[in-house]
């Protein structure tokens, strides 16, 4: 863990820059920390915001200005006007694609650092702090998402990102490791901690040592992560329940040839909503009309079409994200969403639910194993298990540890802003030692 100068300026923050959702956390000398509340319109008082950045144009005077919306407001600013906004969604997944180099916004090029820049300054904004006037520790996947991910890359991005948005040397730790700070707070005796931490792009996995009374008081044992979480669970669904009802399975001919599948790729872009906003083009909405006009049925691919149309896919994704969390209270839910002509009222149990996860559970399990091998310990070796993030609500996710560690030794809180907390606590330990 690095240091700061001793010029370091006084307010301490903990920056949790999450592919979904984002936090930032304010700590005192002594270590009490309060999370930033950011002020949407329709969400006021949030802790968190979602990691969405919409441009456009505005004219002042003779020249037009790039303008820019983040979080809940993003959505509201480019559903307002699609055509003329852009919308970036799950930047921290590409930090460490070496084939994302730059981007078209309107008349300029932008790096992915200048987005997220962009992003962090309104970020701080809306927490009503300047990046300049604070010492941060910020966090990090063990691996970054992606299956070419170069973490050296990301980490390299990471930190360019902050710096351009003006921030000064940042501190970058794991994120697991942030988590493991605010789970050590509960102890009073040394233990061996195994902390999962939950994205919604990445989960990763750490071995840590805490010694609450110690010096240091942790020492990280072993690490592992893998690029799946909240948003491959929320693919799932779609993938069983919605794309089947807007026509993947159906066939068309061409030329009244020999049944053809309809193309693959429309349907992979119903895995992130936005994809499915990018869709809205003069070309795709051709030929969607033009594969209706000879599909097996015409009306589920119109539906589709429709949708695209609509930009109704913030709508679609709230439909999905409302049965996910529903399915970790109880047996069963119906998902329900409705457009037009398209109506989707479906039963969805648990267990359909995780049998459709279930490769994704092998390979959490896969590196949780990962993670202990690493320490050469064994469960035996681990006193307790805190989990965090989102996807750590999923019954079959945290079986995964019973399973292994048995219930009495798994635990969680503060699931959505702990990392942020334990960065916080992080930064004023090496803001207090430098």
């Amino acid at each position: 863990m690095t240091t700061h100068s001793s010029t370091a300026p006084k307010i301490r923050v903990g920056i949790d820059f999450g592919t979904t959702n984002s936090v930032v956390v304010i700590a005192d000398e002594h270590g009490t920390t309060q999370p930033a509340v950011f002020n949407f319109v329709d969400s006021p008082s949030s802790e968190t915001c979602r990691t969405l950045l919409c441009l456009w144009l505005d004219q002042d005077g003779k020249k037009r200005v790039l303008q820019d919306a983040i979080g809940l407001d993003a959505i509201e600013a480019y559903l307002d006007d699609p055509a003329e906004s852009r919308l970036i969604m799950s930047m921290k997944t590409y930090l460490a694609q070496g084939s994302f180099r730059e981007t078209r916004v309107f008349s300029s090029t932008m790096t992915l650092q200048n987005l997220i820049a962009r992003f962090l300054r309104s970020l701080m904004d809306k927490a009503g702090i300047s990046p300049d006037q604070v010492s941060a520790t910020i966090g990090r996947p063990v691996r970054f998402a992606g299956e070419l991910a170069d973490d050296e890359l990301g980490v390299k991005r990471l930190k360019e990102s902050f710096v351009e948005a003006g921030f000064a040397e940042p501190n970058i730790v794991l994120e697991p490791e942030g988590a493991g700070w605010r789970f050590m707070q509960r102890l009073d005796a040394p233990a061996t901690v195994l902390v999962g931490d939950f994205g919604g792009g990445t989960s990763d996995f750490s071995v840590m040592r805490f010694d609450p009374h110690g010096s240091p008081r942790t020492v990280t044992l072993g690490h592992s992560g893998v690029g799946i979480a909240g948003d491959q669970f929320d693919f799932r669904i779609i993938d069983n329940v919605i794309a089947p009802a807007l026509g993947r399975d159906t066939t068309y001919r061409i030329m009244g040839g020999q049944p053809l599948p309809v193309p693959i790729e429309w349907y992979a872009s119903l895995g992130r909503w936005h994809r499915l906003s990018l869709m809205h083009t003069p070309q795709t909405l051709r030929s969607i009309e033009d594969v209706a006009k000879t599909a097996s049925d015409p009306q589920k691919l119109r539906n589709l079409l429709r949708l695209i149309e609509d930009q109704e896919g913030q709508n679609l994704y709230r439909a999905i994200g409302q049965a996910k969390t529903e399915l970790s209270r109880q047996d069963s839910t119906v998902l329900r969403f409705a457009h037009k002509d398209l109506k989707i009222e479906q039963t969805i149990t648990r267990a359909d639910f995780e049998s459709w996860i279930s490769p994704d559970l092998d390979k959490l399990a896969a590196a949780i194993d990962d993670a202990l091998e690493r320490t050469g310990q064994g469960t035996a070796g681990i006193d307790r298990v805190f989990l965090t993030g989102g996807t750590s609500f999923v019954p079959a996710v945290r079986q995964l540890f019973i399973d292994r560690f048995g219930a009495e030794r798994v635990d969680g809180g503060s699931e959505f802003v702990s990392v942020a907390e334990g960065l916080a606590l992080i930064e004023v330990e090496a803001s207090a030692t430098a």
